[in-house]
């Protein structure tokens, strides 16, 4: 399968993608960020990478069309995307979000969890629809919440999991 990555930050979740999910072939990865940690990951590993802002859509989904890109995979990419966007992909959009979903949609999820009282949070893989984090779960990885737990040590143990649980989304995922 031919899968084109979406990135926005340091690329950790890309890098993972590209060191297990190894019969698969990462052919792209769009960043729009022009300084995100994701490019030396695809410089390292080799991968053709491009900078497109997020509001030039229509270059993303050109580009991921003459790529042959089977499988788009949202790791770490911050930004909403259109319906024009995800109706040019239908049902091969996936992305990792940091909460056990349907729980804490849309940014901020980590702090929401902790704020919650729940004694346990996690990440979710999941089909990306119109709706705001709200496509079929693929996967998901519970985390406990500890009492000592800050914003940061918590997003970094839901990030371990995601590690696991969004390779083994991509591997298991069939067209």
């Amino acid at each position: 399968m031919r899968i084109g990555v979406m990135c926005s930050g340091k690329g950790t979740n890309f890098e993972n993608i590209l060191r297990t999910c190894n019969k698969h072939e990462v052919v792209l990865m769009i960043h729009n960020k022009k300084d995100c940690g994701a490019i030396k990951v695809a410089e390292k590993f080799g991968v053709p990478h491009c900078h497109i802002p997020h509001k030039d859509e229509e270059r993303m989904i050109d580009l991921l069309k003459v790529w042959r890109v089977q499988l788009v995979v949202l790791a770490g990419y911050m930004r909403i995307l259109s319906p024009n966007f995800i109706n040019s992909f239908p049902e091969r959009i996936i992305n990792v979000h940091p909460s056990l979903l349907p729980k804490y949609k849309g940014i901020d999820a980590v702090e929401q969890a902790l704020e919650s009282g729940d004694d346990v949070t996690g990440c979710t893989v999941h089909i990306v629809t119109e709706e705001l984090d709200s496509g079929r779960i693929l996967l998901q990885g519970k985390v406990p919440i500890e009492k000592d737990d800050t914003v940061k040590t918590l997003t970094k143990r839901i990030q371990r999991s995601e590690y696991g649980i969004l390779p083994m989304a991509i591997n298991n995922f069939t067209l």
